[in-house]
């Protein structure tokens, strides 16, 4: 075969394998282009975007959805109808005065679960009266500045006692610097044991460990055991739950064998358990005798659970679009804006909202979306969609945030809405971590 008869038939076969390659990526790049998402608001967001306008609101809010709130108080209380369970509202996750004292009283608690110095100090003031247990442990210096600040509270106020919490104790080091504590103000602090039941995230981990704190605890004067608090928050995200919730069932009935057998046999101790993830599933059966519950009666998105399928949705932020473009465009690639509109067509428009850089999802209009090439920002954030998106400027936007503790703190008063009208504003806790 002569050279140029090599090469005409090389190039043939060049030719025929590169239109197959070209035609299967252009199936693969058909197959993975993303379809037009968009659409409007849907009559509860278009209902929702009038009332923040009659409220002459015109930056970033937190809503909070009373119907919806009560739905879920409902939901949790239905749950734990058939059981003997208290409940304890966690602070953390619904940090406003005004929401969990309606939470609370919907479930007709006083037991508050706190998660730092900062807000244990504010719900001892403000709830001189209520069961607090720590939710995680504190530094001993935390605890220290706790009483100093309360006890010059008593001095000014005397009227006003409060019960000391439950300091939660995750280790022999730590019950050892409480009774220090505890001695020097010749005070006897109340200590509930953190124990792991499959989390792995400290605690006492096996039972010589948490026999030795107990007996420790039961030769000081100034140390009073309380209970035991395992958090289970694993159990529904791990391939077998089943198998993980009986696991953290058993290690924690251990556990309160080793405090009965080796502390107290009678007292009535405080077995906390659970946590939103949870809760429902303790509600069936369940070695302890309270839960503790906060988030899902807001549920974000972290709490798409099945375990929580009963809730809903109630807390949104709403924001301003500042400004709405016809283009997305990615300063230096412009040029690949046609591309990435034929790949996508939910990035063809720009909106620019008041705003950003929350936890939290674009949840109305529908396909909206974050820039990944044009990157987050806190100031006007990018959220593209589709040419369906019909917003304007000073049009809302409608977020979900993907948690409430942090997320419930960025925006000053929580908005209520009763379906109608934003109808009260309640104000949050100093921002703390």
């Amino acid at each position: 075969m002569s050279v140029e008869k090599k090469t005409r038939t090389w190039t043939r076969r060049a030719a025929m394998t590169s239109a197959g390659v070209l035609a299967v990526g252009g199936i693969g790049v058909l197959a993975t282009r993303k379809s037009d998402k968009g659409g409007s608001h849907s009559q509860y967001f278009a209902d929702l975007s009038a009332a923040l306008k009659r409220a002459e609101m015109a930056h970033p809010s937190m809503i909070i959805d009373l119907p919806r709130l009560q739905a879920n108080i409902v939901a949790a209380r239905n749950t734990l109808s058939d059981s003997k369970l208290k409940l304890r509202v966690v602070v953390k996750s619904l940090p406003s005065t005004k929401l969990i004292e309606h939470i609370a009283s919907g479930m007709h608690t006083e037991r508050y679960m706190v998660f730092n110095d900062a807000m244990l100090s504010a719900m001892a003031l403000e709830q001189p009266e209520s069961d607090l247990l720590l939710g995680k442990p504190l530094p001993v210096l935390a605890a220290e500045r706790f009483y100093r600040l309360t006890s010059s509270r008593d001095n000014l106020a005397a009227t006003l006692p409060f019960s000391d919490p439950h300091w939660l104790i995750d280790s022999i080091d730590r019950l050892q610097q409480y009774a220090q504590l505890a001695q020097s103000r010749n005070k006897v602090f109340r200590v509930s044991l953190e124990i792991d039941v499959g989390l792995h995230r400290g605690g006492f981990v096996d039972v010589e460990s948490l026999t030795q704190a107990v007996s420790f605890a039961k030769q000081h004067a100034h140390l009073e055991i309380s209970g035991l608090m395992g958090y289970d928050a694993h159990v529904p995200k791990v391939p077998d739950s089943k198998s993980a919730y009986r696991k953290s069932q058993a290690n924690y009935q251990a556990a309160i064998e080793v405090l009965r057998t080796n502390y107290d046999a009678n007292r009535e101790y405080c077995f906390n358990a659970a946590g939103s993830p949870t809760y429902s599933l303790h509600a069936k059966q369940t070695t302890a005798n309270e839960v503790s519950v906060g988030s899902a009666f807001l549920k974000p998105t972290d709490f798409d659970l099945d375990t929580l399928a009963h809730h809903v949705p109630a807390a949104f932020i709403a924001t301003p679009v500042i400004k709405a473009l016809p283009r997305a465009e990615v300063p230096g690639i412009e040029m690949l804006t046609g591309m990435r509109r034929f790949l996508d067509a939910n990035t063809e428009r720009a909106f620019f909202i008041y705003g950003g850089h929350w936890l939290a999802k674009p949840e109305s209009p529908p396909g909206l979306q974050y820039s990944d090439l044009y990157g987050r920002s806190s100031n006007q954030e990018l959220l593209t969609g589709s040419s369906s998106v019909n917003l304007k400027p000073d049009d809302f936007v409608f977020l979900r945030p993907t948690q409430s503790e942090a997320v419930l703190l960025q925006f000053g008063d929580l908005l209520v809405y009763d379906g109608k009208d934003i109808v009260e504003r309640w104000p949050t806790f100093p921002v703390s971590a």
